[in-house]
């Protein structure tokens, strides 16, 4: 009797186990689903935990990863605006963001399908957007010339929208990952960068040798113009001074004995301006006016 119990508890657990794993079904934290209904989508599941469906044949939940992917597409050739040959190579990272119509989409919902898909979509964005741009924009020894992020965001505004319509992809980045030359085409392009260089070493020296000349010039003026003005004054220090000797002299030939008076005197006083002790003969000019002083102190 107890043996029959027991394999009765065991059958009825054993079917509850059963049911649920028929009719109970479990989204994980990296996964969405879609639950579908003789084969059409009924329900998309984006947050994770468990939930209840009828069982199989009639519902079937189908799971995908939600996790971001990283993508590389291929080092391949493209055209520039100007017709040069340029190798590209772009990466993206994506996810799933509408399972649903990734699921009807994409074929078999299958991850290496989605980026075969994505690579196709972005070769096409990349050419169209790369001939926009000349060849300077991603090759160019002035940094403020290279477009790198600007042709970036163009390329990724072009493929978010299309992926996400298209095959409910959700392109969270994209970027240029390396460029290079045709080997055929390298040399050409280093040396048009070199006479580049040079073209524009001309110019500034061009431009330094006319600042130059243009300094030059305006100093020289200067120099000219202050040059004028300082004879122009000097020639009229010279007539004012020469209008006063000419003044003094008409006075001193009237009175030659006051003149040479003076002329010693003032003789004098330049020699005994600073401290000194001289020996000097009282007959000699200007110093015999001190020997006159003296006779009538002898008197």
């Amino acid at each position: 009797m107890k043996t029959n119990r027991l394999s009765m508890a065991i059958g009825f657990l054993l079917l509850i186990i059963f049911a649920v794993l028929l009719f109970m079904y479990q989204v994980r934290v990296t996964e969405v689903a879609v639950k579908t209904r003789f084969g059409k989508v009924v329900q998309t599941i984006k947050e994770p935990g468990p939930g209840f469906k009828l069982p199989w044949p009639i519902e079937r939940i189908q799971s995908f990863d939600r996790r971001t992917q990283t993508l590389e597409d291929r080092f391949e050739e493209t055209l520039t605006q100007d017709g040069r040959n340029l190798l590209v190579m772009t990466y993206l990272g994506w996810s799933i963001e509408e399972p649903a119509t990734f699921r009807d989409r994409v074929k078999e919902g299958s991850t290496a399908e989605a980026e075969r898909n994505l690579l196709s979509m972005v070769r096409s964005a990349k050419n169209e957007i790369v001939g926009k741009y000349p060849f300077s924009a991603f090759i160019n020894t002035d940094k403020e010339k290279l477009k790198f992020s600007e042709i970036e965001q163009r390329i990724l505004d072009v493929v978010r929208p299309q992926a996400l319509s298209t095959y409910g992809i959700q392109v969270h980045f994209l970027g240029i990952k390396r460029l290079g030359l045709p080997d055929n085409i390298t040399e050409n392009v280093f040396e048009n960068m070199r006479a580049e260089r040079k073209k524009q070493v001309s110019i500034y020296e061009s431009e330094g040798r006319s600042l130059a000349t243009t300094i030059i010039s305006a100093a020289e003026r200067e120099r000219v113009e202050k040059t004028a003005v300082a004879e122009n004054e000097a020639k009229r220090i010279r007539g004012e001074a020469d209008a006063a000797v000419s003044s003094y002299y008409k006075i001193f030939q009237q009175e030659p004995e006051l003149a040479i008076h003076l002329l010693k005197l003032n003789t004098l006083e330049n020699s005994l301006r600073e401290r000194a002790t001289l020996f000097l003969d009282t007959s000699t000019p200007p110093f015999d006016l001190l020997k006159r002083q003296e006779q009538p102190a002898n008197k």
